[in-house]
């Protein structure tokens, strides 16, 4: 079964998330479970808490169909002792908030070093930062998201994802997203068959697609391996429809949130609609 949606707006209450959801077809969402370019946001209280939960239950929305986002304001590999103290704290209430919903997903960026210390140090710090996180809360795994690899953002190799896990002491709890415009501009080529093959065969073999806990559905703007995060509609950027084609015709992505993060909000049901009909039928 393949959960195909989209990150939705959560204005108004986090319970209209999976309204906004079920009202473009999607099998998935994404949502931001508090405002994403604030560090401070009210606590859930037991209203909206319940209004996620029923809504979630009534558009028939399962824990494996819905995938969190935490803020962009996070840095979990800052190597400055206040701002890193600031991030931990900050993904700490963004897990509890999951927890409350009953999210069992939380995709994050895994973090910078600013050019200020070394990758394998911020990789570390990362790892820490997931460990003090998971030591204080259960039932929700952290998921990192590969990145284009723009400035001194990690994550944009597989190695650097391999690392992170590899340092985390809670790994049954740490999953991976793989985003299709962010590995396009790291310089994983999806483009063909051959190419998609390729990048996934390196993707098992050194993250392992046991780890893999969504995808997000995006077409690029930029060019192959230019490390630049630009998202373009599904068939309409660099990437084309191949990989999208691939991706939902491919067993590894049963059973998981594939999550489009398009612009142009207004087209995601029609996207949603373009990604099923890619589907190969098997009947006669």
């Amino acid at each position: 079964m393949k959960y195909v949606g989209a990150h939705v707006s959560a204005a108004g209450g986090v319970g209209n998330a999976p309204l906004n959801a079920a009202e473009i077809g999607g099998k998935a969402f994404a949502l931001f479970t508090k405002n994403q370019r604030q560090w401070q946001a009210k606590a859930l209280s037991a209203e909206e808490i319940e209004a996620f939960r029923t809504n979630c239950r009534r558009a028939a929305y399962g824990p494996a169909q819905v995938l969190a986002h935490d803020s962009y304001l996070i840095n979990l590999g800052h190597p400055e002792p206040e701002p890193l103290a600031k991030s931990r704290a900050a993904f700490l209430t963004e897990m509890r908030r999951c927890a409350a919903l009953g999210i069992r997903l939380l995709n994050f960026h895994p973090g910078s070093h600013l050019r200020l210390s070394s990758e394998e140090d911020t990789l570390a710090r990362i790892a820490e930062s997931i460990d003090i996180a998971l030591a204080e809360t259960e039932g929700v795994t952290a998921v990192i998201e590969n990145t284009a690899g723009q400035g001194s953002n990690l994550g944009c190799r597989f190695e650097q994802l391999a690392r992170i896990i590899e340092l985390v002491r809670a790994r049954d709890r740490v999953g991976v997203c793989l985003d299709t415009a962010h590995a396009f501009a790291a310089g994983y080529d999806l483009r063909t068959p051959e190419a998609f093959d390729r990048t996934l065969t390196t993707f098992d073999r050194i993250v392992g697609f046991q780890y893999l806990r969504g995808v997000h559905l995006n077409d690029s703007k930029a060019e192959f391996g230019s490390r630049v995060d630009r998202h373009a509609p599904i068939g309409k950027g660099k990437l084309g429809l191949a990989p999208f084609r691939l991706i939902m015709n491919d067993a590894r992505f049963d059973g998981i949130p594939l999550i489009l993060e398009t612009p142009e909000s207004e087209r995601w049901a029609e996207e949603i609609r373009l990604l099923h009909a890619l589907m190969e039928t098997t009947s006669p």
